[in-house]
């Protein structure tokens, strides 16, 4: 898997969330974001993979599934346990990686997991009043490191709280932002 698919595949995991937190990291089957570069992220029913119970989360580009995160919801946060490409377990982390820790997240909030050659590590860096075609929102600026064999890559994620994840930006600047 290349570091900018794991990267959109950590990045889509703003959709995410524990039964105890669901109307923080709000998920439900059939949930479904629209975003400016036609990708639409839709939350499947949870089943079985590997012995373990996770979430699906398809990207379709064009009406067609192209990958599925598949994330394990826990008290303690969302992991991503592993992604699916072409219908087959294209990567799979033991232990799994920590997208998100258990919410209300605050800025200053830290977070760092590893799985593997693949380190993740998560930071509040602050709030921020955000407009964009789908709305106007009070959003969380939330930094995301993703180190590989291959080198880091940062990307930034505009969340909020109880909708998931309104923009995506690169360090270079640029963004794919929520349109429905």
């Amino acid at each position: 898997m290349t570091r900018a698919a794991l990267l959109a595949s950590l990045a889509a995991l703003g959709v995410a969330g524990a039964a105890s937190t669901t109307s923080y990291y709000p998920y439900t089957a059939g949930k479904r974001w629209a975003y400016s570069n036609g990708e639409v992220q839709v939350v499947g029913a949870a089943r079985t993979v590997r012995g373990l119970p996770v979430t699906p989360v398809a990207h379709q580009v064009g009406g067609k599934t192209v990958t599925e995160d598949l994330l394990e919801v826990r008290a303690d946060g969302v992991y991503l346990r592993g992604i699916l490409a072409g219908g087959n377990v294209n990567a799979w982390y033991n232990p799994p990686l920590l997208v998100y820790p258990s919410g209300p997240l605050t800025p200053g909030t830290r977070w760092e997991s590893a799985s593997g050659r693949v380190r993740l590590a998560g930071r509040v860096m602050g709030q921020q009043a955000l407009s964009t075609a789908g709305g106007r929102y009070n959003t969380l600026v939330i930094r995301t490191d993703l180190t590989t064999g291959a080198g880091t890559t940062t990307q930034y994620q505009y969340f909020v709280p109880g909708l998931g994840t309104v923009r995506y930006a690169t360090a270079d600047g640029s963004s794919i932002d929520l349109t429905r």
